[in-house]
């Protein structure tokens, strides 16, 4: 599932990144078939470092040599919110190559609780793009069930007041 900047600006206002945030589910088995499958001479991707995010349920990239990009590969935790934001994930056609993106709503609580760890304006920026962009349309009881259960009040309110109107 793409999600951060990437999704948030399928969603929201696009701006420039490098890197792309994708939320992975392997086992074992299937991470270090990828890892494998990467050639060493166009990837930098570590075994090691895979099998340690998987250990840990977090992150680890790969970087391709040729266009300096950075994907960065996440194995959520096994929280409500993470298994919610993974079912809900919606199919898109990008040009011709179908993947599957974080729905607005989980973008934009996911740049909340982004903005909530880092205290960063850019993530707050990003999510005010989401809600000015999907206006009425963003399902805010669902996004309000999660502000209270995430305790993200104080950053839904700053991204709420750098919002445009919602039509």
């Amino acid at each position: 599932m793409v999600t951060g900047s990437y999704a948030s600006s399928i969603h929201g206002m696009p701006r420039a990144t490098r890197d792309i945030d994708i939320v992975i589910v392997p086992n074992r088995e299937q991470l270090t078939r990828f890892i494998e499958q990467l050639p060493s001479t166009k990837y930098y991707a570590s075994i090691d470092e895979a099998i340690e995010a998987l250990r840990y349920r977090s992150q680890f990239n790969v970087i391709d040599f040729e266009t300096g990009w950075k994907i960065d590969l996440i194995i959520p935790k096994l929280t409500e919110f993470s298994e919610e934001e993974f079912e809900r994930r919606r199919p898109i056609d990008l040009q011709g190559l179908q993947l599957y993106v974080a729905s607005p709503e989980d973008i934009f609580l996911a740049k909340l609780r982004w903005a909530k760890m880092g205290e960063s304006e850019r993530q707050i920026e990003d999510a005010a793009g989401v809600l000015s962009a999907q206006g009425a349309k963003l399902d805010l009881a669902y996004v309000e069930r999660w502000v209270r259960k995430l305790e993200l009040e104080a950053q839904y309110q700053m991204a709420r007041e750098r919002a445009l109107p919602l039509t």
